[in-house]
């Protein structure tokens, strides 16, 4: 008698899930009948997560605990999923963050983790799972930022260079596989009501009050319509929509110095 194959459950696997925007996107793709697995290193905030989302009636996603900016962590998830009997049809590649400062003051070390983060994981998760969702014909969400658009970030550079690279692979990663009916969308958020700005080491006076800034959840709906209609990014937010289409008509550097002033005034003071 031959052995039935095992079955596989598919999922939308989101990265960077614990909170702020990965969290809220976590919410929006069970709402819309996803199952899903969540990865990120707090194990215990996943967890209340997906109680949280098992609570609404949803099947409960697999937690994936792995700090993803270590070497192999891609192939630690996928060995993990596999042993859960599941496999992604859709990823967001959400983890990431970003340090103020001068690129000259700031730890050589957490910067590099910073790349290692917003830029090899997202690449390397990215290829680790392609295969599969080539197969399925499946879905690749990569949240960049509107400071993708921007030509540089003085007092941020590693983080506004990490996200124009995610725009730019999300970009090419479109044209490479629309034909094949595989749909990457890249998420562009501006300022955004989570812990980013704590954990990047903003000061209390950021003066970020005076920018317009959109909720997770907001954010997070907006990257899942423009994920499900196929587009290859969305600019999530009005005034960021604006921003971006303003750009190309300002001298790059204006606005690299306007950058710098901001940062400056968004720094901690001593």
């Amino acid at each position: 008698m031959s052995q039935e194959p095992p079955r596989t459950r598919g999922v939308a696997l989101i990265t960077g899930a614990s909170g702020g925007i990965g969290a809220d996107l976590a919410r929006v793709f069970a709402r819309h009948g996803h199952d899903l697995a969540l990865a990120a290193r707090s194990r215990d905030r996943l967890e209340a997560l997906a109680d949280e989302i098992a609570a609404t009636g949803r099947p409960r996603p697999f937690v994936l605990a792995f700090d993803l900016a270590k070497p192999g962590a891609a192939r630690a998830v996928a060995a993990a999923l596999d042993a859960a009997g599941a496999v992604p049809n859709i990823l967001v590649n959400n983890a990431g963050f970003g340090l103020m400062g001068p690129f000259a003051e700031l730890d050589p070390a957490e910067q590099l983790g910073i790349v290692d983060l917003n830029v090899r994981a997202l690449v390397e998760i990215t290829a680790q799972f392609l295969p599969e969702i080539r197969r399925v014909k499946g879905k690749i969400l990569n949240v960049a930022s509107v400071v993708s658009f921007f030509p540089g970030g003085p007092g941020m550079s590693i983080y506004y260079a990490s996200k124009a690279f995610v725009l730019s692979f999300s970009r090419a990663l479109w044209q490479e596989l629309r034909a094949e009916g595989v749909i990457v969308t890249a998420l562009c958020p501006g300022v955004t009501k989570t812990g980013f700005q704590s954990r990047a080491g903003f000061g209390p006076e950021t003066g970020l009050n005076y920018f317009p800034a959109q909720s997770a959840a907001e954010v997070a709906e907006a990257g899942y319509r423009a994920l499900i209609a196929g587009r290859r990014e969305i600019v999530s937010g009005l005034s960021n929509k604006f921003t971006v289409w303003a750009l190309p008509f300002l001298p790059k550097a204006l606005i690299l110095w306007v950058i710098a002033r901001l940062q400056q005034s968004r720094r901690p003071s001593v």
